[in-house]
């Protein structure tokens, strides 16, 4: 474990997660909100000496990480869910300290990403997730959700990983300013569902969720 940077402040951050959970419709429970803590204390200390996140101030990986990965929460559905590219767990590990009951994948190539990934499933003990160390094409099975923050253009993210969709199942791709070229370009078989507008507490930036869906 790297060594840790001095303490963060949890009552400021909790005060902060809370507020932006009300603002987003979330009733995040007292463990919950602790354990989303938890994860962010995690992140840091092991950001010290890994560079998993550009975004240093623990404040704003609430703003930035948190927020931003639970305002996706009511648009996820199913009882399993894989998160492409994650990179240190984002939105999966939100998603599944949120929705216990949901049995989360987190896939990343990156050896170091996905070293912390399992440090940070051991010491929260979700006991729904799993890491994948693995390129997306190679992965197998089939999943209710797809969700992607921060990963690849739409078609790219389709065309590696389309194949896990099940036949009724959704992806949801985290996108700031939605680029035509990207809607204009999915492999065949898959279809917009619709496009959902995020407003993420303290972000002050375009944030929006794409649906995808396969042709049925």
């Amino acid at each position: 474990m790297p060594a840790a940077p001095p303490a963060i402040d949890r009552p400021s951050l909790q005060a902060r997660l809370r507020a932006g959970a009300d603002e987003l419709g979330l009733a995040l429970t007292l463990a919950q909100s602790e354990r989303l803590i938890d994860y962010v204390d995690l992140l840091v200390r092991w950001n010290a000496v890994y560079n998993l996140t550009a975004v240093r101030d623990p404040a704003e990986m609430v703003t930035r990480h948190l927020l931003d990965s639970l305002a996706i929460a009511p648009l996820v559905r199913g009882a399993t869910l894989v998160d492409l590219g994650t990179g240190p767990g984002l939105p999966g590990i939100p998603l599944a300290i949120l929705a216990p009951e949901r049995k989360a994948t987190l896939v990343d190539s990156n050896g170091k990403k996905t070293r912390f990934l399992r440090e940070a499933v051991r010491v929260l003990g979700l006991a729904n997730a799993r890491v994948d160390q693995a390129r997306v094409e190679d992965l197998q099975g089939q999943y209710d959700c797809i969700t992607a923050r921060a990963f690849a253009a739409l078609g790219d993210i389709l065309t590696w990983g389309g194949h896990l969709l099940a036949a009724d199942g959704i992806c949801v791709a985290m996108k700031g300013v939605i680029d035509d070229s990207e809607i204009s370009n999915l492999p065949s078989g898959f279809r917009i569902e619709r496009i959902e507008p995020l407003t993420v507490p303290g972000l002050g930036a375009a944030r929006h969720a794409v649906i995808i869906s396969r042709y049925r």
